[in-house]
């Protein structure tokens, strides 16, 4: 059996982790890590795994591992693993931005359907953005085949979720219920990461993309929009997307408007590819705490381990 640790174990990207893992058929959690919470129950904290776990958070972090997940706010990994060495000798998966750049670490970029064949060698993995993986999803196949000769629009709306489980003035439910705002236009943090792996797929790409995101009014859940222009027929587009995805078992191509519904508790991204007017407009969805984190994640230590990459992660979504 895996044995795996997860640092920063009470949050809402952990308690999803902790939900796939204690029923994954090849590993055992060995290590729920939480300053906050220590001695605690995770169930008196995640109160839905009430019957389903009996493991305790614990202050300190043990060596009995074989993968850490590091699940604490950007910034935090860096420290964490700086403090704890000996994790560089462990399979390592980081769910913060900390490493998702490139830079002075040996962290793989963990997005399944760019990097399958790396994360398969990889023995760290910066696991991608929410906004990022729903955007790159979208995009990729059309970058990939040369055909963005145009700056790129991206519009996207996230759940209350997306902002974590600390407490915010925009996170309170007088404040988000009813309610929808923009947040870091032109400037979300996402960005980087997508311009990198643009930049290492198509050298010569020199457009801007025009990232404008949105809060929205529920709790989990993206959906993005991209559109460009483009000299190729929605046909075209359809067969390139459908080519590009073919063998990857969680993104797939669909015939029509996706909603959110489709996809919330499961790792799945949806994208829905047209042409209008001489324009391509992508329309990606994914459940942020799933293929946008958690799911994914686990989705990458399948990899790693070289198990098959849907083991434990054929979740039931959530029709209605």
């Amino acid at each position: 059996m895996i044995k795996a640790g997860i640092i920063g174990a009470a949050g809402y990207t952990a308690g999803e982790l902790i939900r796939i893992l204690i029923h994954h058929p090849e590993v055992e959690i060995t290590l729920a890590q939480s300053g906050s919470q220590s001695g605690k129950l995770l169930s008196e904290v995640h109160q839905d795994l009430i019957g389903e776990t009996g493991l305790s958070f614990s202050e300190e972090i043990n060596k009995n591992l074989d993968v850490v997940f590091l699940c604490k706010g950007h910034g935090e990994s860096v420290r964490i693993i700086k403090e704890n060495p000996f994790l560089l000798n462990k399979k390592v998966i980081d769910l913060s931005q900390d490493f998702r750049l490139k830079g002075a670490h040996d962290f793989t970029y963990g997005l399944p359907e760019l990097n399958r064949d790396h994360l398969r060698v990889a023995k760290h993995i910066a696991n991608p953005g929410c906004f990022a993986t729903s955007i790159q999803l979208g995009l990729l196949p059309a970058i990939q085949s040369g055909l963005v000769d145009s700056e790129i629009s991206i519009s996207g709306i996230t759940g209350s979720t997306g902002a974590g489980q600390s407490l915010s003035s925009t996170s309170h439910f007088s404040w988000r219920s009813n309610n929808a705002s923009v947040y870091k236009p032109l400037r979300h943090q996402h960005l980087n990461e997508i311009g990198e792996t643009i930049a290492s797929i198509e050298t010569s790409f020199d457009q801007k993309l025009l990232f404008v995101p949105y809060r929205g009014a529920f709790t989990r859940g993206i959906i993005t929009t991209s559109h460009f222009h483009t000299s190729c027929t929605e046909q075209e587009l359809i067969e390139i997307y459908q080519k590009s995805y073919g063998d990857h078992p969680f993104t797939h191509v669909v015939p029509k408007n996706p909603d959110l519904k489709q996809v919330i508790g499961s790792n799945k991204c949806l994208v829905y590819p047209q042409v209008i007017d001489g324009r391509a407009i992508i329309v990606s969805v994914i459940d942020n705490l799933l293929k946008g984190a958690s799911g994914q994640a686990v989705q990458n230590m399948n990899l790693q381990f070289g198990l098959e990459e849907t083991t434990g992660l054929k979740l039931k979504s959530i029709a209605f």
